[in-house]
């Protein structure tokens, strides 16, 4: 009996594994999900143009290689950082809006959150969307930051153009307007709030900037 062939294919077979193991790459030695947290607190921290990749694997605690493959480059980590900060530390305004039946109780309630929310103890003060595009240069990013902004100040002139349909504001009431102004306040609450304001202060700002919105009616 010849046996030569069964070896060969034995060691064919061993080296198969080998090179699909080989083409997997090693396990990674890192908490992705813990990592991906610690990104989003560099560029909360820092904004986007002034966050190097040293800064973000000293802060995540792994190797270029590492971050180039779990997350790919800088611009396509802070992709996945932005959507990781929305879900868990953004999406104060939406809830608001969606709840509240009318747009000065959304609009009043997202400016009284976001003086909590902006200087929470635990965590970076201010709005990542917001610090994030300071000193921007990169285009790409830029622009996402940018529609962002821009699609919160179309979901406040919603609001608002819903409550003049049904008759709670005025029918002159002036919606792009008043919209845009809720979202200077929030805005500048942001940068106050890295500025050093407190809560109190931030939410005194909030109850101020509300006194302004038209009567409303039934």
């Amino acid at each position: 009996m010849v046996t030569k062939p069964a070896a060969t294919k034995q060691r064919s077979a061993a080296e198969q594994r080998a090179a699909t193991a080989k083409q997997r790459g090693r396990p990674r030695s890192f908490d992705r999900a813990q990592a991906l947290d610690q990104a989003v607190w560099t560029f909360w921290e820092r904004g986007y143009e002034a966050t190097s990749v040293a800064d973000l694997t000293r802060a995540m605690g792994i190797g270029p290689p590492s971050l180039y493959a779990a997350f790919g480059d800088k611009r396509t980590l802070f992709e996945e950082v932005l959507a990781e900060y929305l879900e868990k530390y953004g999406s104060f305004g939406t809830r608001a809006l969606e709840e509240e039946p009318t747009a000065k109780a959304a609009l009043g309630r997202v400016l009284r959150e976001a003086a909590a929310e902006f200087t929470a103890p635990d965590r970076p003060h201010g709005c990542l969307v917001i610090h994030a595009a300071t000193n921007c240069t990169t285009p790409e990013v830029e622009e996402t930051l940018r529609e962002r902004r821009t699609s919160n100040i179309a979901a406040f002139e919603s609001r608002i153009r819903a409550d003049i349909a049904a008759g709670r504001l005025p029918a002159d009431t002036d919606a792009a307007v008043l919209s845009r102004y809720v979202a200077a306040v929030f805005q500048g609450m942001s940068q106050q709030a890295r500025d050093g304001a407190t809560r109190e202060e931030l939410e005194r700002v909030a109850e101020l900037s509300m006194a302004a919105w038209p009567p409303e009616g039934k």
